[in-house]
Order: structure tokens, then C-alpha cells, then sequence
């Protein structure tokens, strides 16, 4: 055991060097990727990873200490040292005069302002030097490579450096066992171009501390939506298959449609599909869901690699006090009736304006209830309220039959009429892709705040849906009857049920995506946003308000 490394179980033996550089430039970003696991990638990281290729395929061998050792080179040579609790890959190791060893370490950007090393850089090649002197080889200086500058950097390993080393690693260690995230950096350069910065989320968890009316300007520092999308697969009798890195489909011995592997965000499938097991491990490999539907668009079940290693963000959802998840329930509950209001204000085709000042009443009234069967008494009467008016924002030109809907209300399990069929369809779309960013960010989709745990039903899902029913799944609903683009051919009623046919399906499920896709403000942050994007920056808020970062939820209401 090391003086350095406090005794304390769970954590990890040796640290890698590379993460010591992680916890000088940002002890956040070390701690979310080293203790939360949470990595992601972006352009850097993938050049840094090509700049490498020359050092990473591992080549000569460090010879013994006795050797001769001038004129010698190793590249991608692994040390480890339990003694001082550390563990580095090492780019490359020269041999020079008099047996002394340089290690030389690879890094794909420019030198520091003054042409010097960065303090990060500078860390880590140092762990690399003590590592071979902990070896027992004579290391006096340490070299940088920087690819951008084409030079290297060279600094000298003395007392003075090791010390300063020494004392990084007693707070990396302090750091790494606390229970607490470190705060995120205020208005730093550093973010915006950090591969974690859409899990970190500075910006916005800074900003949510802060009143409203006080919030600076953000900056628009998230990181980018994936280019990858969802892969629906709806034909009956169909086969996923996977062939020479592209997704496939097959029906009745033809390639029916075919993507590469990098383009699939997810594979959703409807009724009766195969899938192959070689395309289930490489959507696994990936981390890309597989979802199963019934035939009607119910939502039963995924299967996705390992779950989210973020252990303690899931402790703190199974542990929330009554009064924590009625208050998070409360919020959501509030924000949907809100988000409610305003979809009727902006599309009604006839006065709604008492309806509205209702809902807003009720909204109000959410956030002040003392126990969840009151917060459900509310959200029931502010349902009715609304889908009582639902219909006043359809066209009359609607090529479906909307009057069973004024008869029946919002009604499921089996949705008796077209509206209810669209509503249910596009609410188990959302709920779907809800359980896949819950899933991502590593809170267990079945353990909600107001929806109670059930066998198979995501719970936290369906709460954190609540406040984006109106914003897409019902906006889909309203887009595809308006249009036109959902017709009376679409949908089929049969035993008093009502689900839609192949084309209908196909329809909406565009609709679906294009309102995913669609641009809008961010109502807190004011960046420009896609709904797909703002789905997980919403599961991230909840997950930093369960972790203690936040001091409340708040919920994502257009305004």
C-alpha cells in the first residue's frame, strides 16, 4: 500500500497517467470519466488517437537495466508501480549516452503560449519518468512530442518535479474518494471543446443554480447531436442481419434496406422480425439498443450491452425520500400541464382562454401538493380539461374520423378511435427513446418519482415524458392529421380497437423523427436545441439534482 493512495475499499489500485493529465486540466472531467465512467468521444480525441498510430503498435523491448541502452528505442512500453499507485502506457522510450532512458510521450496539438509543455502534458510525462525510475533505469528529462508544432519539449526530472508530482496525486486520491463530483469550471475555455462536455453540462448546471432573470447568456458548449439515427424495421417476416460493417434487412431473400453500422443510433423492430445474433453483438458492441414493439406499437422491451457503470447515481435514485420524489414528480407534472396550455393557446381554432387560465391554475397548484395522490388528482382534472379541447386543434379538412374522440376521451388498452390510436403510437415512441437516454446516462428507466415501479414498465421514463407529451409526441399527432398525412386508409378498427396500418405506421414514424430533428430555443439555457438533444440534456438535469448539484429539478416548459 502507498502513503499516497488513502486505504479506503473500492478504489482502484493504480491510476493511469493519462487520467492524472485529466485531473490537472479539469478534476470534473476526471472524476466523471475515471470514478462515474462516463467517457465519450469527439474530433480531438479521435485525432489524438490518429496522431498515436506511430507509437501505439508496440515494438523493441526495454532491455535490462545492466544493458547497454544507447541508440535503443521501445514504443507503447506499459509500466506499473504499486508502490506509488500508478500505471502509464508509454508512446516511446530512447536510450542515450551513459544509460540513461528519455521517455518521449505523443500528443497531437500545439505547445503551451510560452512554447513550453502544458501543465497536464508536463504531469504526465513526469508519472512516465517515475515509472521507469521506479523501474530502476537513470531518467534525467522528459520530452513532449507535439504534432501540431512538429517539436518536441524537453524538461528536466529533478526533486522539485517529483515532489510537485507527489502532491497532485495526495488530491487526485482526496478527489477520487469523495462522494461528491467536483464543481464544473465557470466560463472556462477549456469546455467547449472537452469530449465530456455534453455529459459535464457546465454551462447549464451553473446557470440552473442562478435565478432566471439573473442568468447570463449562455454559451452554446454542448456538445453536437450524433449524426446516427434510429433503424425502424416494420415489414413482417423480415431479417436484421449485419454484413461487411452495414446493417441489413432482409425480406423474402432480398436486401430490402441497408445502413452502415456508424449511421445506426438504435434498431427498432414491430411484430414478427428476426433478429441475427452477430447484428445483436454488434449493436451491443456499439451501444446501440435493440427495441422491440408488438405489432400494434407497444413498447415491450431493448437489449443493450452492459449497463452504466455510474453505481452512485443510481444508489441516490433508489434511496430519494417520499418528499424528494414528490417533489421532482410535482415539477414534471407542473411543466406538462404548463407545456399543455400552451400547445392549446398556439393551435386551438376556438376560444380556449378559460381552459387555459385553468390549466395554469392547476400548474400552479401542482407545485404546492402534499402527497402524490393529490399531485394525480390534479393531473387528471388538467387532462380532461385539455383533451376535452383537443380536438379544436384539428383542421376541419382532417381526413379521419375525430368525432369518436370528443365521445370517448383519452382512452387506451386498446385505443378505441384514430386519435387515440396516434396518441398511444407516438407516446410509446417517446417512451422508447427516453428508456435509451435514461439507459445512456445511468439511471435505471424502471424505478420512477411518480409512475410506480411495475414488471416492465419504465417508470422513469414515463415521468420524464410527462413534459414533452404535448411538445412532441402530441404536436406529431396534430402535425400528421393537419397534413394529411395520416388518412382514414391509415388506421383499421377491429374487437373495438383501433391501430395503424403498415403505411400510417410509416407516416408518423417520419413525422416522429422530423419533430426529433426539429430546432427550437432552449427555454432555460436560450442556445439553439434539437428535441432529440434536449431529451438528454433533461435526464441529465434530473441526474445532477439527484447527485446534489442541483438544489431542485426543473422542468423543460416552452414558454
Amino acid at each position: 500500500m502507498t502513503a499516497i493512495r488513502p486505504d479506503l475499499p473500492g478504489l482502484p489500485e493504480t491510476v493511469p497517467a493519462r487520467i492524472v493529465n485529466e485531473f490537472v486540466y479539469c478534476p470534473r472531467l476526471f472524476y466523471l470519466e475515471w470514478v462515474r465512467s462516463s467517457f465519450t468521444t469527439n474530433d480531438d480525441v479521435e485525432e489524438g488517437l490518429y496522431v498515436h498510430r506511430v507509437v501505439d503498435a508496440q515494438a523493441g523491448n526495454l532491455p535490462d537495466k545492466a544493458e547497454a541502452w544507447e541508440g535503443r528505442r521501445a514504443t507503447s512500453v506499459l509500466l506499473t508501480s504499486q508502490r506509488l499507485g500508478l500505471t502509464a502506457q508509454i508512446d516511446l522510450v530512447e536510450g542515450v549516452s551513459g544509460g540513461v532512458v528519455i521517455p518521449v510521450d505523443y500528443k497531437k496539438g500545439r505547445t503551451a503560449d510560452d512554447g513550453g509543455a502544458w501543465p497536464n502534458d508536463r504531469t504526465q510525462s513526469l508519472i512516465q519518468a517515475m515509472l521507469l525510475r521506479e523501474a530502476g533505469y537513470k531518467v534525467n528529462q522528459a520530452e513532449i512530442w507535439y504534432a501540431e508544432a512538429r517539436r518536441r519539449v524537453c524538461f528536466a526530472v529533478d526533486d522539485e518535479a517529483i515532489a510537485e508530482i507527489m502532491g497532485i496525486l495526495r488530491r487526485l486520491w482526496h478527489t477520487a474518494a469523495s462522494p461528491d463530483a467536483p464543481a464544473p469550471l465557470v466560463g472556462s475555455p477549456k469546455c467547449p471543446r472537452c469530449s465530456l462536455v455534453g455529459v459535464c453540462l457546465p454551462d447549464e448546471t451553473n446557470a440552473l443554480a442562478v435565478r432566471a432573470r439573473d442568468r447570463e447568456p449562455l454559451r452554446r458548449v454542448m456538445a453536437p447531436d450524433k449524426d446516427a439515427r434510429p433503424v425502424y424495421v416494420s415489414t413482417q417476416g423480415a431479417t436484421v442481419g449485419v454484413r461487411r460493417g452495414r446493417l441489413e434487412v432482409f425480406h423474402e431473400g432480398k436486401v430490402t434496406a441497408s445502413f452502415r453500422m456508424i449511421d445506426v443510433s438504435q434498431v427498432c423492430v414491430f411484430g414478427n422480425i428476426s433478429v441475427s445474433a452477430q447484428a445483436i453483438r454488434e449493436l451491443m458492441a456499439r451501444e446501440a439498443p435493440l427495441l422491440w414493439f408488438t405489432y400494434g406499437g407497444w413498447f415491450c422491451g431493448m437489449a443493450e450491452g452492459l449497463p452504466a457503470k455510474n453505481v452512485e447515481l443510481r444508489r441516490t435514485q433508489y434511496c430519494a425520500s417520499p418528499e424528494a420524489a414528490l417533489s421532482i414528480a410535482s415539477a414534471m407534472i407542473a411543466g406538462k400541464i404548463r407545456n399543455s396550455a400552451t400547445l392549446l393557446r398556439r393551435n386551438s381554432r376556438s376560444q380556449v382562454d378559460a381552459v387555459n387560465g385553468q390549466l395554469r391554475a392547476l400548474s400552479a397548484s401542482a407545485r404546492r401538493v402534499q402527497s402524490t395522490q393529490s399531485l394525480l388528482g390534479i393531473e387528471g382534472t388538467a387532462a380532461r380539461l385539455y383533451f376535452g379541447k383537443f380536438t379544436t386543434m384539428l383542421s376541419e379538412a382532417v381526413k379521419v374520423d375525430i368525432s369518436a374522440f370528443d365521445a370517448n376521451g383519452r382512452a387506451r388498452r386498446p385505443p378505441p378511435d384514430p386519435v387515440n390510436a396516434l396518441l398511444s403510437f407516438t407516446y410509446a415512441l417517446l417512451v422508447k427513446d427516453l428508456t435509451t437516454t435514461i439507459h445512456s446516462v445511468g439511471l435505471d428507466p424502471y424505478m420512477g418519482f411518480l409512475h410506480k415501479p411495475r414488471f416492465g414498465r419504465p417508470a422513469l421514463s414515463l415521468d420524464v415524458a410527462e413534459e414533452f407529451r404535448p411538445l412532441i409526441a402530441e404536436s406529431v399527432v396534430l402535425q400528421v392529421l393537419n397534413n394529411g398525412e395520416v388518412r382514414e386508409g391509415s388506421l383499421v378498427t377491429r374487437a373495438g380497437g383501433c391501430q395503424l396500418q403498415p403505411e400510417g405506421r410509416k407516416a408518423v414514424l417520419r413525422a416522429y423523427e422530423r419533430r426529433l430533428d426539429h430546432e427550437i430555443t432552449h427555454p432555460h439555457f436560450g442556445y439553439r436545441v434539437t428535441y432529440r438533444r434536449a431529451l438528454e440534456v433533461q435526464v441529465r438535469m434530473l441526474a445532477a439534482h439527484l447527485l446534489g448539484e442541483l438544489s431542485a429539478y426543473t422542468p423543460f416548459v416552452t414558454r
